[in-house]
Parts: C-alpha cells; sequence; structure tokens
C-alpha cells in the first residue's frame, strides 16, 4: 500500500513540523482560581512524533521555532524527555525577539462531568508563527538526513500566512525525496478567522490535500477545510456514526486521489468525563473500523493525536490497516486516562487493549 524507506536509509522515522506551547494545568481546579499549576508541554503535531517515540520507539524529530529564553529552553528539555530530537528547531535570539516574538502558552482545564475540558492559548506573535519559507533547509531534512515519514496538520498552516506557505513548501519537498506525508486537518476557527476564515482554509488545506498520502480528521475538518459534505451531517455534531463519515471519506478519496488511507476517530460525548470512543479508516480501497468501547477520560487533550501516531505506527510498521486502526484507537485512549497532551502509554499496554485486554491489575 505504501513504499516506505528502509529504515537504515534514514535518520528518522518520523520527523513531525508544528508549534510547541508550555502547557498550564490547573489539576481539578479552575484556570480562573487557580493558584498552581502542573508544566506540560504540547502541540497538535509534535504530539504524534512523541507518541511514536515514547509509546512505539520510533526515531523522532521536531521542525519548529523558540526564543532562545528560559521558557523555550525549559520547552527544548520536555522535547528531549520525550526522546525527540529538536536538531531542526529554529532559535531566536531573545535579543532579536523584542516584543514582536515569544514562546507560546496554553492554558488547559481537564473538564469532568458536565463540565467539558477548556483550552485558553496565549499563542500570539510566537516564533513559530513567524516560520516562513526558507526557514528550513529540507533538502537537507528529507535528502541527506532522511526520513520516512513526516507529519504536519492545520493548526501549524493556520498560524498565519507565512506558516501556510511553509507548510505547503514542506509537503512538496517531503514528497520530492519520497517521504510520505501524513495531515491532520484539525480546523480551528480562531486561527483561520483572521487570515481569511473558511475561504483561506479551504485554498490552504486544499493545496496541501494534492501532496497528502494520509489524511486525518473530523467531520467538521473535511467540511470546513476541504469543502466536502454530506447531507445529513451536521457540523457541531460530535457523536458521527461511522456510516456518515464513510460516505464523507469516499467524497474526499474520490476529489484527491493520492490519498492513500484516511482515517477519524468516533466519538459519543455523554460527559466530559465519560465518551463513547472507536475509530474508522479506509485504505487500500477498504474501509477499517475499531469498534466502540466506552471510556472514562481523565484529560482528554491530545487523544486524537495519540490516535495519529497508533495508526501511522501501524501503517509504517505492521503494514495492517485493520490493526493501525485498533492500535490508534487503543492508544487514543490510553492517553485519556493520564494527564497532559502527551501519552504515558506503553506498547505492551496498546497491544493488550487492542486485543481485547481489560484493566485488570497487573502484578
Amino acid at each position: 500500500m505504501f513504499k516506505i524507506k528502509e529504515k537504515s536509509s534514514c535518520r528518522y522515522d518520523i520527523v513531525s513540523m508544528g508549534e510547541v506551547m508550555l502547557r498550564l494545568d490547573p489539576g481539578a481546579g479552575r484556570v480562573r482560581t487557580a493558584r498552581r499549576f502542573d508544566v506540560w508541554e504540547g502541540g497538535g503535531e509534535y504530539n504524534v512524533a512523541r507518541g511514536l517515540k515514547k509509546c512505539f520507539g520510533l526515531r523522532a524529530g521536531l521542525v519548529s521555532a523558540f526564543v532562545r529564553n528560559e521558557v523555550g529552553l525549559l520547552l527544548e528539555d520536555f522535547i528531549m524527555q520525550g526522546g525527540v530530537d529538536p536538531e531542526f528547531v529554529k532559535w531566536i535570539d531573545p535579543k532579536d525577539a523584542g516584543m514582536e516574538t515569544r514562546n507560546g502558552l496554553n492554558f488547559t482545564e481537564r473538564g469532568f462531568g458536565v463540565r467539558g475540558a477548556l483550552g485558553c492559548s496565549d499563542r500570539g506573535h510566537t516564533a513559530a508563527s513567524k516560520m516562513r519559507p526558507g526557514d528550513v533547509d529540507f533538502d537537507r531534512l528529507f535528502g541527506e538526513c532522511g526520513a520516512r515519514w513526516f507529519h504536519t496538520g492545520g493548526i501549524f498552516a493556520a498560524l498565519s500566512e507565512t506558516t501556510a506557505e511553509l507548510t505547503i513548501e514542506a509537503v512538496k519537498a517531503a514528497k520530492k525525496h519520497g517521504t510520505v506525508v501524513s495531515y491532520d486537518l484539525n480546523y480551528r476557527p480562531s486561527l483561520w478567522n483572521p487570515i481569511g476564515g473558511k475561504a483561506r482554509a479551504r485554498e490552504v488545506n486544499g493545496e496541501i490535500a494534492k501532496h497528502v498520502d494520509v489524511m486525518l480528521g473530523n467531520e467538521e475538518d473535511f467540511t470546513a477545510c476541504l469543502g466536502l459534505e454530506v447531507e445529513g451531517l451536521d457540523e457541531n455534531l460530535s457523536n458521527i456514526e461511522a456510516s456518515s463519515f464513510k460516505k464523507m471519506i469516499s467524497k474526499a478519496v474520490e476529489k484527491y486521489p493520492n490519498f492513500k488511507a484516511v482515517a477519524t476517530t468516533l466519538r459519543d460525548v455523554k460527559s466530559a468525563s465519560l465518551n463513547g470512543w472507536g475509530a474508522v479508516a479506509w485504505a487500500g480501497k477498504r474501509f477499517y473500523e475499531s469498534a466502540r468501547r466506552e471510556l472514562e477520560i481523565f484529560d482528554r487533550v491530545g487523544g486524537g493525536d495519540s490516535f495519529a501516531s497508533g495508526f501511522i505506527y501501524g501503517l509504517m510498521e505492521l503494514n495492517d490497516p485493520q490493526k493501525a486502526v485498533e492500535y490508534g484507537a487503543a492508544h487514543g485512549a490510553l492517553a485519556m486516562t493520564t494527564p497532559g497532551d502527551t501519552s504515558m502509554a506503553t506498547l505492551a499496554e496498546v497491544e493488550k487493549l487492542a486485543g481485547g485486554g481489560s484493566a485488570r491489575v497487573a502484578r
């Protein structure tokens, strides 16, 4: 299904490009009344690479940008603890940053019961949002160093006009060097509205989609970013059925025949603490599903990114779409049982859950 480079020919199995922010977490409390925060790192595209490194044992790298101050160095420390190579991070001297360039912060409440999770991103004028074509030596990254897989997404593309252009440059460069490209549409109205709204989102994502092998997203993402619509789907609906999304996928692969796989999670939100959780994917002209399970949520942020990690692992290493969707759903489920954006799961735990294992105590 995929022509993936040999491990021996590449430094990296996976490289992600995206913004990484410092996550400030008030624990069980609220941001508005907090007196202390737990600190993590997180970012939609980065989380995928970190999961592939920490849980699945693959060699991971990051393309991003930070201001070289104490916050930027803290982010670097988190990234290195996660085993992700920061060589392709662009560093901005704080003397040159002035009032216009900084590192981003993300305040995140976990939610509980009837109170949903809440994110408050403080990301204006960040170093990552200032990235532009020419900032990254993609010929060195994909050619000399080598990467088997490249992942990025619609959050990074929406940070600014220049990151949109850089994303297009990146996916073209990856394809030029024979690297598999995955992309998570991840539509965020708050990011796209200042730079042209849905019209601009569709223009940018439509161009990026022409160079993507594996497309990820939910029904709102496919409608907002690619202009694909299925009759009967409610744009505000989170409780989408697999049959409905299959119709959306069919439209997507008809419009973009370069897609080799398309996948989404299926989430039935009963409360912030209890979700139905599953996944559906299309690959090799067939559909594959992971059965839904009732999932108790500790921290839902990053569940979709962890699904992407497991799904990519199943395609890249196992060449098995059914295992890919099962590993993705299992990894996403496990990631939402622990705090922070990033997964604390092990491959053994993913394999156990994907194989129908229970939560009985392990001794």
